[in-house]
């Protein structure tokens, strides 16, 4: 079972990577909490997460979370990726994983000659490019899970309120963070510097959510 502190091993290690990769402009290595009620929190140390929840549009939060710093790795391309965990005696309880691109990439495009050469900058620089925030959340509370209605764990695309695409159980720091570098900054020649974890979460979806498209994370072969 995945406590709190192998979860913060991972963020680090995984924060280090991304750092040797060259893919990273900018970190705050995770925080390790312990709160009232036998909780505990990974995330980035004394930061407010409410901006995340406030009603404003994606450029004025983006613009915040980046002024003051609310984010785990700012990738090359101004991407922010943001990751918060919190356990209840050792038992995961809640996440809340983040990926959210540059409102635009105009700042490359305009200026194409200086990344044209290096093909992780390919997508960047295509001008039909349409960022989209992604964001898995996981939250086992009674009171808000809900088969179908609120899957406890679930992909949330384009900050649609009700879109909760099921997930079969919470991501793990590895299955997040390679799961983004894999999809938004793979080229042919890339090469990454993180570090495998084969650990996983328990599965949580819901039978009736197994009817609908889904998300499975990885089943690790021996």
């Amino acid at each position: 079972m995945l406590k709190p502190r192998d979860i913060y091993s991972q963020v680090t290690a995984l924060t280090t990577g991304v750092i040797k990769s060259g893919l990273c402009d900018a970190q705050n290595f995770p925080s390790i909490v312990t709160l009232p009620h036998n909780m505990t929190e990974i995330g980035v140390a004394n930061k407010d997460y409410s901006i995340f929840l406030k009603s404003i549009t994606y450029a004025e939060m983006y613009q915040a979370a980046l002024e003051k710093k609310i984010y785990n790795i700012k990738m090359i391309d101004g991407a922010l990726l943001t990751l918060l965990y919190r356990f209840s005696n050792d038992r995961i309880v809640a996440h809340r994983l983040s990926y959210f691109p540059a409102p635009d990439l105009i700042a490359f495009q305009n200026e194409p000659e200086l990344y044209a050469e290096d093909e992780l900058y390919v997508d960047i620089l295509d001008r039909r490019i349409v960022t989209v925030p992604i964001r898995f959340d996981f939250d086992d509370d009674d009171a808000v899970r809900c088969p179908l209605e609120h899957p406890i764990s679930h992909l949330t695309l384009g900050q649609y309120k009700n879109c909760r695409i099921p997930v079969s159980s919470a991501l793990t720091p590895y299955q997040f963070i390679s799961f983004i570098i894999t999809n938004f900054y793979h080229s042919a020649n890339s090469k990454s510097d993180l570090q495998e974890f084969k650990d996983k979460f328990d599965e949580s979806i819901f039978p009736e959510e197994r009817e609908l498209i889904h998300i499975n994370t990885p089943i690790y072969r021996n």
